[in-house]
């Protein structure tokens, strides 16, 4: 396929620019992509180191089927919770069916029929295999596309112990991976999501357009995602705050003063002496809200619980007054993880006037009784506070949580920013921008309490297995190598997931220099090396240019001013060499022996 000078206007990194200039994928439609041949090529490499280590572990690589039936993701009780992500449709018979987004449903389905015995256990199980989410905006080529395949692997486990070490081996196997495939990962403490379950670790590389906001310690080394990032407590501890009162708390009028700069230049304090309330929608909720304070006075039908046959009670909304001191943000991600919800959005202007009886910007929690407040524990090392009143206009001052309020619940559910001192340590955290590769989980019980996966313990007792799960995007790990690895001129690959390691580069196809390029080319293939030979009828200048672009690790070039010597030169090298053409060959495979060796994963 033709490589293009022009850079697509629809491509704005530099994976997505490279690969569709080098004539490696093409744009099918929105989100969907055809790799090419070269491409290809790359594509099974990253995908065969992959496997190559998922096969080390002992996992047994099996072929599920991209769309299944929508009835075992109903026993999961995942049918109501992944939202509009999830491809659904009715086949002739009216039978609901699901494009896999993701497959811990249809390994839980398959398995339960299959292992009956804890002798059978410990158990690892991957695909390879395409998935499917309906992404409301695809962007940025590979790196979020509607389609794409994914490793996944799950492990099951009649004990913690067996699924911790399970859990150790694959972060292991994923840092052979990624460095074999030339990328230097950052490993980071996750949120589980909506896959459920406890330990969960992430491994990001550092990107500029990256979803992810990365939180490290230069100290001790402390990484995670900050949807997950916990920071050392950071009372006030001089100025407005800091002092507990004995006052009672006392309304003031505020007019016309609703957000936090405002109080700030209207009471002419800080914003750490104010509690920021804000009124949250929880959906699909997984608490239990019948006795929490606040719900009997919902009057809304959001609050109906569900009660499926198999999957956890849920609350298909609900409604929190959610509390965190005025120079912090809530950190939904956390919110959501602690209220049990597939995912949380800020109450509507109208829901939020109905709930607290004020417009938005003068709600508190000090006598809010129409909803379970929720406070990050910042909230409760605050002393003399100032909080919305509940009503238009009004604040109250002297506010002291735990004595005028009671929260619901108390959690981390803020933001953790850079400068924010380190939980382990104490030292101020940095951050980066990352693009999350591969993902490990902790699931535990999730899936094999929802949809009844039992064994037989040695007592002869029903239990259910703990499970693990691992994933890596591959199309995603593709792009990443070429975001690491590139420059001016076109892609760097690395040795081990280039689409040939050498490419043969005649001046002109005929003659002498025909000659010693078939020559080179048998040798070179006969010694076990992937190699490409440009027999193109172009000038020379355009083909040094397209496998610059394409990046082959090795170019041979073979020209009549200089045989019986041929031009060698490493891609990532400033300047070439030239070699007899009788040691080019061996030349070539040393140097390719060479560069394989580096990625080997090997510590």
């Amino acid at each position: 396929m033709p490589t293009l000078r022009e850079v697509p206007a629809e491509a704005v990194v530099v994976s997505h620019r490279l690969l569709l200039r080098a004539g490696m994928i093409r744009k099918l439609a929105n989100g969907l992509f055809t790799y090419l041949p070269l491409g290809l090529r790359s594509f099974r490499k990253v995908e065969a180191v992959i496997r190559e280590e998922m096969d080390a572990t002992g996992s047994l690589e099996f072929k599920p089927s991209v769309v299944v039936p929508g009835e075992i993701w109903r026993e999961s009780g995942r049918w109501e919770t992944m939202g509009p992500g999830m491809l659904r449709f009715k086949n002739r018979v009216d039978q609901e069916l699901v494009v896999s987004p993701t497959a811990e449903e249809a390994f839980v389905a398959l398995l339960r029929s299959e292992v009956s015995s804890y002798k059978q256990f410990p158990l690892s199980v991957y695909q390879i295999n395409t998935k499917y989410r309906d992404e409301i905006r695809p962007r940025y080529g590979l790196m979020r596309a509607r389609e794409f395949t994914m490793k996944d692997a799950y492990s099951f486990h009649t004990n913690d112990e067996s699924l911790d070490e399970t859990y150790q081996a694959m972060g292991k196997a994923y840092r052979k991976i990624f460095k074999r495939c030339g990328l230097s990962v950052i490993p980071v403490r996750a949120d589980s999501g909506a896959m459920g379950g406890t330990g969960s670790e992430e491994f990001m590389v550092e990107s500029e357009v990256g979803d992810n906001n990365l939180i490290l310690c230069p100290k001790c080394g402390y990484a995670a995602n900050d949807e997950k990032a916990a920071c050392a407590s950071d009372p006030v501890t001089e100025g407005p705050g800091s002092a507990k009162t004995d006052k009672a708390y006392a309304p003031i009028e505020t007019p016309a003063v609703k957000t936090i700069d405002e109080l700030c230049a209207f009471l002419k304090t800080s914003p750490k002496a104010f509690i920021k309330t804000l009124i949250y929608r929880a959906i699909n909720c997984e608490l239990d809200l019948r006795s929490a304070p606040g719900c009997e006075a919902h009057s809304c039908a959001s609050l109906e619980r569900k009660v499926p046959d198999a999957a956890p009670a849920y609350y298909p909304s609900a409604y929190f007054a959610v509390c965190v001191r005025g120079d912090l943000d809530v950190n939904e991600v956390k919110l959501a993880a602690n209220l049990k919800a597939s995912e949380v959005e800020l109450a509507s202007d109208a829901d939020v006037e109905r709930l607290t009886g004020a417009p938005v910007g003068f709600a508190g929690p000090v006598g809010f009784a129409t909803a379970p407040v929720v406070a990050d524990e910042s909230v409760m090392a605050m002393h003399d506070a100032v909080t919305g009143a509940l009503k238009a206009d009004l604040h109250f001052e002297h506010v002291e949580p735990g004595r005028d309020f009671t929260p619901f619940m108390v959690a981390d559910v803020r933001t953790v920013k850079a400068g924010d001192k380190c939980a382990s340590c104490g030292a101020e955290y940095y951050s980066k921008k990352g693009n999350e590769l591969g993902h490990i989980f902790k699931l535990g019980y999730k899936y094999t309490k929802s949809m009844n996966m039992l064994y037989l313990d040695e007592n002869g007792k029903q239990q259910m297995p703990t499970m693990g799960c691992y994933g890596i995007g591959v199309d995603r790990t593709l792009a990443s190598i070429i975001e690491e690895h590139n420059d001016a001129d076109g892609i760097v690959w690395p040795m081990s997931v280039a689409p040939f390691h050498a490419v043969i580069v005649p001046i002109k196809y005929e003659g002498a220099m025909k000659e010693a390029a078939d020559k080179l080319y048998a040798e070179l293939s006969s010694a076990g090396i992937e190699v490409l030979l440009d027999d193109r009828e172009e000038r020379p200048g355009v083909k040094f240019k397209d496998m610059d672009l394409i990046g082959i690790p090795v170019r041979v070039v073979v020209g009549d001013k200089n045989l019986p010597n041929v031009e060698v030169k490493l891609r990532s090298a400033k300047d070439a060499q030239l070699v007899p053409l009788a040691e080019a060959g061996a030349k070539v495979a040393g140097i390719v022996k060479s560069e394989l060796a580096k990625n080997s994963g090997e510590a």
